[in-house]
């Protein structure tokens, strides 16, 4: 059975130079057509050294179907490949941030988005062409701030359709769980949407390593509800960057002790917690 996403991955992985003009060419039509002057959503596309991603991704942005107007902005993260020249050939604006971070890079996003919804896209991942129009009805909902899907992986030599499944049970029914009472550590941040006027007063942080984006929907609580979005048709996917290259039961198994770590904060809301020493950018630089 094909997949929706089966024609991007015949470019998924591979060097810009050899991707056809014609991909190329055509992505730039389509962006362009789907470009709005008043747009109710920014979908924004943050990169770094993503050569052999980003054109896949945005191929697959350039097919969305969503009855709203949108804009389709980039961010280089000031990379060292060709992902700059991508995004020129894409036709879409696009601004370089030189500090180095995904919180740099989706702060920078923000400041130059227009719309009065912000999506989070990372450029190594794809997203289904009805996602947008069925997250921004979900955020479009009184009393809603922000919005986070689900994902998966892309089944490979090393990683099975039925052990990637499997895994993604697992994970899903975990943050399922968590989500009760913390749903802000179940956000992911390649499927996060939210309300850019809540947004941009909660400024991104750019102390940490990781997890912004579950930071940012920590302080988007006081607006609103945070929503899961799990329709099939929302679910984006992704390389392996989250779980790494080794085997899926190896993954399954380092994601169980590092869940197991503080288990009970699952069961307690809170409005604030304590970054570990690992994760702040001060530490990492000395």
């Amino acid at each position: 059975m094909a997949n929706w996403y089966d024609k991007y991955m015949t470019i998924y992985g591979r060097p810009f130079s050899d991707v056809p003009d014609q991909v190329v060419s055509e992505t730039r039509r389509r962006l362009a057509a789907l470009q709005s002057k008043v747009p109710l959503a920014s979908i924004v596309v943050i990169a770094y050294n993503e050569e052999t991603h980003l054109q896949a991704c945005l191929w697959a942005l350039s097919e969305i179907r969503c009855k709203y107007p949108v804009e389709i902005i980039g961010v280089d993260n000031d990379s060292k490949d060709r992902t700059a020249e991508i995004y020129r050939q894409s036709g879409i604006p696009f601004y370089t941030e030189y500090e180095h971070s995904c919180g740099y890079a989706r702060r920078c996003g923000l400041q130059h988005a227009r719309g009065r919804y912000y999506f989070d896209v990372d450029s190594d991942t794809l997203y289904p062409p009805e996602y947008y129009e069925r997250m921004l009805n979900v955020l479009m909902q009184p009393g809603v701030s922000c919005a986070s899907a689900t994902y998966g992986f892309f089944p490979d030599e090393n990683h099975s359709r039925l052990s990637l499944r499997l895994f993604e049970m697992c994970r899903d029914l975990f943050l399922w769980v968590q989500h009760f009472k913390r749903p802000e550590l179940s956000v992911r941040g390649l499927v996060f949407a939210y309300n850019a006027d809540y947004g941009r007063k909660e400024p991104y942080r750019v102390d940490i390593i990781r997890g912004e984006d579950g930071s940012m929907a920590l302080a988007l609580k006081k607006y609103g509800k945070i929503k899961f979005v799990r329709d099939r048709r929302c679910k984006a996917m992704t390389g392996y960057g989250t779980i790494g290259q080794q085997s899926v039961w190896r993954s399954f198994c380092n994601a169980m002790k590092v869940q197991a770590k503080g288990i009970g904060r699952i069961f307690h809301k809170t409005d604030h917690y304590e970054d570990a020493a690992d994760n702040l950018v001060k530490n990492r630089q000395q």
